[in-house]
């Protein structure tokens, strides 16, 4: 059963309701409409954080209560009853622990999810188009929406690169835990003499920001490029040079978006792209992990991967990360991540 008492320092929240509640009472509260929703907001997210965890230790304790009585008086219907109870407890609390673990400021935000094939020539880009369709199936398991806003496919098989938008409740918070560099082995289907292959994809992840985000971005610090846009499996989607890449030249960040037939609306996409990576980048430089982060996928290559996939000469797939260990490689490639998702996040607990 989840550990109750870890979760959070629950004295610690209660204190912070009262001076959040203090606050309210001032005067020139309401001077600042805004700032006030966003203080009420809070300090209403917290009250249901507590009060759930009061829910949960009352529940607990009656059926600590119920199973005292049991054990004195043997009822095997109560028993029945009490390991229902149980059962439908720990699930309420593994929630919970979810709920608690996906808190941070963007986790409920959609998420820009992108994969850049690394080492490994046309079997890594092959195992990069895999990856999207295992990112693909997660997310339409979860009934989230998924845009293509990029996509340049591989010369022989694969893609070169891809940038997804999914959408939904939490999408940022899930998908964070997926950002690094993911390993394949596997006997290649591209080499006739049947051997082994190791390739590597990175996956980056960034919340989508809202358009409130106070993020400046300079005229003269972008360099926009424009082309024609093509989409999966080469087709094109229009004639006309619609596709757009922005180059934030002070960072070196680089988005793209081909969605739209507009031009006008895929920069528009593009800008809002731009504004969620430089505002990850400042909120990871203030919390000082933006070191620690890029260190995770510096090189997009052997011994900086997060998770292994073997195909061959075993099924298997790590996460280097957690140690958790899955044998369905197929269940996994399939969309079924939640596994690692939830072994991380915990983790980060």
């Amino acid at each position: 059963m989840p550990n109750l008492g870890g979760l959070f320092d629950l004295e610690e929240k209660r204190t912070e309701i009262a001076e959040l509640e203090n606050e309210m009472t001032a005067p020139d509260f309401w001077d600042d409409q805004k700032q006030a929703q966003k203080i009420i907001d809070q300090a209403n997210a917290i009250k249901d954080l507590v009060q759930t965890f009061d829910q949960h230790v009352e529940s607990l304790e009656n059926l600590e209560v119920s199973y005292e009585l049991i054990r004195d008086e043997p009822d095997e219907e109560l028993r029945l009853e009490l390991e229902d109870e149980l059962t439908q407890l720990i699930e309420a609390l593994n929630q919970y622990e979810l709920h608690i673990l996906l808190s941070e400021p963007h986790d409920k935000s959609n998420a820009i999810l992108e994969l850049h094939p690394g080492a490994g020539g046309t079997e890594s880009q092959d195992w990069a188009s895999i990856l999207l369709r295992m990112y693909t199936r997660w997310a339409e398991q979860r009934n989230f929406k998924v845009e293509t806003l990029n996509y340049l496919a591989g010369e022989e098989a694969g893609v070169k690169s891809v940038t997804l938008l999914i959408k939904g409740h939490n999408a940022y918070g899930y998908l964070k835990a997926e950002k690094g560099v993911h390993r394949l082995v596997r006997i290649s289907p591209f080499d006739s003499s049947g051997r082994r292959h190791t390739s590597f994809v990175s996956c980056e992840v960034t919340p989508e920001v809202d358009d409130d985000i106070d993020i400046e971005i300079k005229t003269e610090d972008i360099k926009i490029d424009t082309y024609r846009a093509s989409g999966a499996g080469g087709q094109h989607v229009n004639t006309t040079d619609s596709a757009v890449r922005i180059t934030h030249l002070p960072t070196d960040t680089v988005v793209t978006c081909q969605s739209e037939r507009s031009q006008i609306k895929n920069r528009e996409q593009a800008l809002k792209m731009l504004k969620s990576k430089l505002y990850q980048i400042e909120i990871e430089r203030q919390q000082a992990e933006l070191s620690e982060i890029r260190g995770e996928q510096k090189e997009i290559g052997w011994g900086s991967q997060i998770r292994s996939y073997v195909f061959h000469p075993y099924s298997m797939i790590k996460d280097h990360r957690t140690n958790l260990e899955i044998g369905n490689a197929q269940s996994v490639i399939d969309g079924e991540i939640d596994p690692f998702i939830d072994a991380y996040l915990r983790q980060q607990m």
